[in-house]
């Protein structure tokens, strides 16, 4: 009896602990979970949407100028309803069609629309091609095929307007995945939005969507670049990122490099029942990008590119493949980028803008590498500072003479950079392969002497990437064959090529003795919080000791005060610099082969010599032809660089 009731007494604890265990739970689902169940219940029985987009960040120079902002458009949407007929679907199309005006000859709707009201087009299909279907001879594709290019063309242009403009209506409803949103039209009428709005249509919204604004026209529009649909090839990930298809993203250049922080976060919205939307989440501006770029020195530099080109095209001879010119200005000492300009001729006299070509496209530049390429003298022991010898030519075998522009007399290493002695840099050449000059010798160069000179070259950015923040860059293209006199070419610039960005990038190492990646981007900025700073990054020590680079400068400076680049920038500004003359070939007549011999114009330098603010390049392609120069092969870069530099003097 005992027994029974020490059962039952244990019986009843567990029941106790089991209603107090339940009881908890209760308390802990209805205190704890209960808005968890809450989220799970609205999200199988409400519809939530996210909004069609978000402004972008703005794009503003480094002085606070906007350049890209953002402009709101009224547009309109078709959120599918679920579980909606097809009779309510052309309805409420036919109720769109009444109130706005949109594209009628879209030839892919219009049979879509005439299928739906001649039950898909069976009566297009006879018995036996049926029969074929049934028997697997021939595939529902197949079918889908022979109704497609059956369907009577003149039905369709029997239909009277309000039926195409259904049609088109009913197709872009229905174009794409069911859980989009579509876009019926961008910027109605403010008579059809109140229509619309009056009229409350069964899916249809009227939401703000947002276009670039460029409030600087088309200067620098290149490299600010563009936005778009997101590209099929890159669907997936954009999709895997979070995007929707139906997302507008950065196409090109800074608005492609700078996604990330551009892009808004969309609103979030949810859809009534009388399909209004209640906003449940704002939407939010994407970051700001702060450039180092000067939106009035990037426009006075692309009128002056513009400006010489039709003088020199004007006024003198041997002009007619001289359609472009580049100009580049950079803080030498951060290798922040202040313009980056590109302007093109173009056959009906407007212009074009090109600057991204300062980074995919590639020049021959001639003696400007010289400031570099006689660092292989001073760092090999090949040539002794100060020590004159008389220019002259190098005749190898089997090769005509190679001489300097003109004789320049007896010379040293500083006058043979001021005065562009080809000569000088050809016995550089010759030393190093274990030679001395003779009339008529052979050098028997190796790809390990052309290796030298390059890595010279890469060490000061010449033939390397900089590692700029802009997408597409190349490197500059290295000559594949090995010979004597192409070593000499080398010396001088007249063999491999290089990008305007590589360019700025060397004048930047000569100045600093670093070479440093190139910045366009100077912040990111969330209102009054930096999201990003630029980095100044040292990508390597020029390979040369301050000694020889002090040299090199001191050289560089004589150019520009007495020698090839005097009159190039006001002496007052105490600039270091070196021009360049180099033989191109181009295609003249579109046939695929370089056939017409042409001159190209550089100049590279940086002021002031001792604590260097700016650094310049300028490109002039094809200004002239080989056989018939002319003042424009020193008028095109030396006119273009000295009014910028007296601009960036006077700033």
């Amino acid at each position: 009896m005992i027994k029974m009731k020490k059962n039952n007494i244990f019986i009843y604890q567990l029941v106790i602990i089991f209603f107090l265990i339940a009881s908890l739970r209760l308390v802990y689902l209805n205190m704890v979970e209960k808005p968890t169940f809450k989220e799970k219940l609205i999200a199988k029985t409400e519809i939530i949407v996210n909004g069609s987009s978000a402004p972008r960040g703005r794009i503003i120079d480094t002085t606070g100028k906007i350049i890209v902002d953002n402009k709101g458009i009224n547009t309109i949407y078709y959120n599918k309803i679920k579980g909606i007929s097809l009779k309510e679907e052309l309805d409420i199309a036919l109720r769109l069609a009444s109130i706005i005006d949109i594209k009628k000859d879209n030839i892919e709707a219009l049979k879509k629309y005439w299928l739906i009201l001649h039950n898909n087009g069976k009566s297009l299909i006879t018995d036996e091609e049926y029969e074929l279907l049934r028997m697997r001879k021939l595939t529902i594709d197949e079918i889908n095929q022979k109704i497609d290019e059956r369907i009577p063309l003149e039905d369709l242009e029997d239909l009277s307007d309000i039926e195409k403009e259904q049609a088109n209506i009913y197709y872009l409803m229905n174009n794409g995945f069911t859980y989009q949103k579509k876009l019926i039209l961008n910027n109605p009428s403010d008579e059809a939005i109140a229509k619309i709005v009056e009229e409350e249509i069964p899916g249809i919204t009227i939401e703000v969507n947002w276009e670039r604004e460029y409030l600087y026209g088309n200067v620098m529009r290149s490299i600010l670049g563009s936005i778009g649909s997101i590209p099929v090839e890159e669907k997936d990930e954009y999709l895997k990122n979070g995007y929707e298809l139906t997302d507008i993203v950065g196409r090109s250049y800074l608005e492609k490099e700078y996604e990330d922080y551009l892009k808004g976060e969309k609103g979030i919205y949810k859809v009534n029942k009388d399909n209004t939307l209640t906003l449940i989440k704002e939407p939010k501006k994407g970051n700001d990008l702060v450039l180092n770029i000067d939106i009035e020195l990037q426009e006075k530099i692309e009128e002056i590119l513009k400006d010489k080109i039709l003088f020199g095209k004007k006024n003198y001879a041997n002009t007619e493949y001289y359609k472009e010119s580049y100009a580049l200005v950079s803080n030498p000492l951060t290798g922040d980028i202040l313009a980056m300009a590109g302007q093109r001729l173009n056959d009906d006299g407007s212009f074009s803008d090109v600057a991204t070509n300062n980074i995919t496209n590639t020049f021959t530049i001639g003696s400007a590498v010289k400031g570099a390429t006689i660092g292989v003298g001073y760092k090999y022991n090949l040539i002794e500072a100060g020590k004159y010898i008389t220019d002259g030519c190098v005749k190898l075998y089997f090769v005509p003479a190679k001489c300097s522009h003109k004789r320049l007399g007896r010379i040293n290493d500083l006058d043979a950079l001021a005065k562009s002695s080809n000569y000088f840099q050809f016995l550089i050449a010759i030393n190093l392969t274990g030679n001395k000059y003779k009339p008529n010798m052979q050098l028997n160069a190796t790809e390990e002497h052309f290796n030298i000179y390059r890595d010279m070259l890469a060490s000061f950015g010449l033939g390397a990437k900089t590692n700029i923040d802009l997408p597409n860059e190349v490197e500059g293209i290295k000559g594949s064959e090995i010979a004597d006199d192409l070593l000499l070419n080398l010396s001088i610039g007249q063999y491999d090529t290089y990008t305007p960005v590589e360019v700025i990038q060397y004048v930047n190492s000569v100045a600093s003795g670093k070479r440093m990646n190139l910045n366009v981007m100077q912040k990111i900025m969330d209102n009054d919080d930096i999201v990003k700073e630029r980095d100044v990054n040292v990508l390597n020590e020029v390979d040369l000791n301050n000694e020889y680079l002090d040299r090199i400068r001191l050289g560089m400076n004589k150019v520009l005060l007495e020698g090839t680049g005097k009159g190039y920038v006001p002496v007052e500004l105490k600039p270091v610099g070196k021009t360049g003359t180099s033989e191109t070939f181009i295609d003249a007549n579109n046939d695929g082969k370089m056939d017409a011999a042409t001159i190209t114009s550089t100049f590279v330098g940086f002021f002031p010599k001792d604590n260097p603010k700016y650094s310049v390049v300028v490109i002039t392609p094809n200004i002239s032809h080989k056989n018939g120069v002319n003042d424009t092969m020193y008028f095109g870069a030396r006119r273009i660089t000295n009014e910028i530099t007296t601009y960036l003097a006077n700033k």
